[in-house]
């Protein structure tokens, strides 16, 4: 049932907006809260006190897509407009967001070291799924720096060779004034080593750590070389841990490089005299750890090791959704390190395995039905998590169905504006004007007093003042 008000002439206009003559007649607005519970009988609005009926809210879901996979994957995704959320992306770049009601959404998102395209896009849900138009492109940014220096006389330094070896590995030439630059390096740590046949070098080589900048002045001292040299040689094993392994070459002098994509390294421009070698290559072990080549007038080959790839030991969260009304067939969400979806069984248990270390994110999800907590913390230390547990609320859905007091003069239709302040802040929830005298708002939110006011416009677009102010709490 509906109650009216007295209509009341207008006393002027919002905003100082103008309206015809016709159209300045007050409007009388009413609300009635209307449970996902059907109750019998009837109930209506007094003096401006609220009364449920019952309508039951459908939800829907946005997904999308952010490619490529390796800037996609944990992707932070934010929800805003006419409801909020995050997702993370899982590692295909996929994400989702469920339990939706009709309106229009903004997507955004967010992660360290990438730009997207576009930066964000506004979906509409309206009365279904949206599964297509939601998706991004990622971008890695990056900034590189180089690492340059002299090597003098010019004599020794023009045309001498420059190998780079470290995060990266690069030769270049000096040119005649025994200047060399490497271009496009990531930060990280390099070796510097010079060569040129006939000369020996001070030092023989050098380190060079690249941290936001660029880095000068890595300078060697070119000598005639005097006596015979010779080399040091061999292969990782296999191509998998030798490709790009680090050697390091320890004794008479100290020298630094990296294996080719075969795994082969060579050591050149040695003196007589003991030496070891020692590889190391992240997530690999080798054996030997580490051999002795001593140089003694020829070149020694051979000097050769086998990689074998490190097995990092991995972890399990687990829990359960009670009860089981709720918990059955739940989605949840792991952020962090790590990202995963999972489903909660029959009896609402769920498990992610196979975890590093580290601190996650637990979030469950399922249509119809909120959790306490929302979400929880996990710090996975060197053991399994068990009781990561979480309550399922069923949802009461709740729509305000609003009806209001034509008016007595000719107009085009009606608008209707919400807040969730008294007397201030309204805005016009009506995506186009109302022709009828009433309208239901099925975007209300639970435990929120929303309040609501009613304006007519006329042929020419001339809008009247606010109605009456009426609120609506949402149990």
């Amino acid at each position: 049932m509906r109650m009216r008000r007295d209509r009341h002439n207008l006393a002027g206009f919002a905003n100082g907006r103008r309206i015809h003559s016709r159209a300045r007649q007050a409007l009388i607005l009413a609300a009635i809260i209307l449970p996902a519970v059907f109750l019998s009988g009837c109930s209506g609005l007094v003096s401006g006190k609220t009364a449920a009926s019952t309508t039951p809210l459908q939800t829907y879901s946005i997904s999308g897509l952010i490619t490529p996979a390796a800037g996609g994957s944990g992707a932070a995704v934010t929800l805003s407009g006419a409801g909020s959320g995050s997702a993370t992306a899982d590692a295909s770049g996929a994400f989702t967001f469920s339990g939706l009601s009709n309106g229009t959404y903004t997507l955004t998102p967010s992660r360290a070291g990438y730009t997207f395209s576009p930066t964000s896009q506004s979906v509409m849900v309206n009365g279904a799924n949206v599964t297509t138009g939601a998706n991004f492109t990622a971008t890695q940014v990056t900034t590189t720096f180089t690492i340059s220096g002299t090597i003098s006389p010019t004599a020794g330094g023009n045309g001498a060779t420059v190998a780079l070896s470290g995060v990266a590995s690069a030769t270049t030439t000096a040119n005649a004034s025994g200047v060399y630059t490497f271009a496009g390096l990531a930060n990280g740590t390099y070796t510097v080593t010079p060569s040129h046949t006939g000369y020996i070098f001070s030092p023989a080589s050098q380190n060079a750590t690249v941290s936001g900048s660029n880095v000068t002045g890595i300078n060697f001292t070119a000598s005639v070389q005097t006596a015979p040299t010779y080399s040091i040689s061999g292969t990782i094993s296999p191509t998998a841990g030798g490709s790009g392994a680090t050697v390091v070459l320890s004794g008479v002098v100290t020298a630094s490089t990296t294996t080719d994509s075969s795994g082969n390294y060579s050591f050149t421009g040695l003196a007589n005299g003991n030496y070891a070698v020692t590889p190391s290559h992240t997530g690999y072990t080798f054996s030997p750890t580490s051999q002795s080549a001593p140089v003694n007038g020829a070149n020694v080959t051979g000097i050769n090791f086998t990689a074998t790839a490190q097995t990092a030991p991995t972890y399990s969260i687990t829990g359960t959704i009670s009860p089981v009304t709720g918990g059955s067939g739940a989605t949840v969400l792991l952020s962090g390190p790590a990202a995963a979806t999972t489903t909660t069984n029959s009896a609402g248990t769920y498990t992610f395995t196979g975890l590093a270390n580290g601190s996650y994110t637990i979030t469950p999800s399922n249509t119809g039905y909120t959790f306490t907590p929302s979400s929880q913390s996990v710090a996975v230390s060197s053991a399994n998590v068990t009781g990561v547990n979480f309550t399922a609320v069923v949802q009461q859905p709740h729509t305000v169905a609003l009806s209001w007091d034509a008016s007595t003069s000719t107009v085009s239709g009606y608008n209707i504006y919400r807040s969730t302040v008294s007397g201030t802040g309204f805005a016009k929830i009506n995506p186009s004007l109302l022709p009828t005298l009433a309208y239901a708002d099925t975007t209300v939110v639970n435990g929120i007093t929303y309040y609501y006011v009613a304006t007519a416009v006329d042929s020419s677009g001339n809008e009247s003042i606010f109605s009456n102010e009426v609120s609506a709490p949402i149990p």
